[in-house]
């Protein structure tokens, strides 16, 4: 569950199922953004056994190595695009840190960067936002993408794949059979006037419980 805004947003994602948590740093657009005093707090909060993704929009190894060390997250989840040669330095500075690519599905180049991504990445995020755009979409727009794509990169990359885009409790089992995703990300589809909405979380697991995600690649 992404775009956690506070502590007891947390933790009713966690006593619901959820295995991950999502903090949204800087973006330049798009919902979920916390101070990073927030996201210092809660990440603190979180125990173990959950994972804690800092989701940040910054190209720079250095500044991102800064955010990690600040906040003591276990995954980094980069969602602009890095060079290859610079997440391997990444992953040269945050050993035992997990690095999360996320790859934009908006048109026909998404599987020959996820092939590249996927060479250093830990896992790859297929997400519906437009990097291309004046004012860059990282994330959180509630559209879906083509779920076609992201089947195929699946498919064909060597590891797990998180499905991201527009889901919610009503076309959430579609998604998991058609992509056969590792496991899913959710922000705008459990939220109600910008707060995590009980009611749809539930639904949410529920309807997930009966298509449950791989967990595999």
């Amino acid at each position: 569950v992404c775009c956690i805004a506070t502590v007891e947003e947390a933790f009713l994602a966690i006593n619901h199922g959820a295995n991950a948590i999502g903090l949204v740093s800087a973006m330049p657009s798009g919902p979920g953004v916390i101070a990073d005093d927030r996201i210092e707090e809660i990440a603190a909060r979180i125990p173990p056994g959950v994972s804690s993704f800092l989701l940040t929009s910054s190209r720079e190894v250095d500044a991102i190595v800064g955010q990690q060390r600040r906040f003591g997250v276990d995954t980094i989840q980069l969602c602009d695009d890095l060079p290859p040669e610079e997440m391997l330095e990444l992953r040269r500075l945050l050993r035992g840190i997990s690095i999360v690519q996320v790859i934009h599905v908006n048109g026909d180049d998404a599987l020959n960067q996820a092939r590249s991504a996927a060479r250093v990445a830990d896992a790859l995020l297929l997400d519906s936002g437009d990097p291309s755009k004046t004012i860059k979409e990282l994330g959180g727009t509630g559209r879906t993408h083509d779920w076609a794509v992201s089947r195929k990169i699946r498919e064909e990359v060597k590891v797990p794949v998180w499905l991201a885009g527009g889901l919610t409790s009503d076309n959430i089992g579609e998604a998991v059979r058609r992509v056969r995703p590792f496991g899913v990300d959710v922000c705008s589809g459990l939220r109600t006037d910008g707060l995590l909405d009980e009611d749809k979380l539930i639904r949410f697991v529920q309807r997930l419980a009966i298509e449950p995600v791989s967990g595999t690649h």
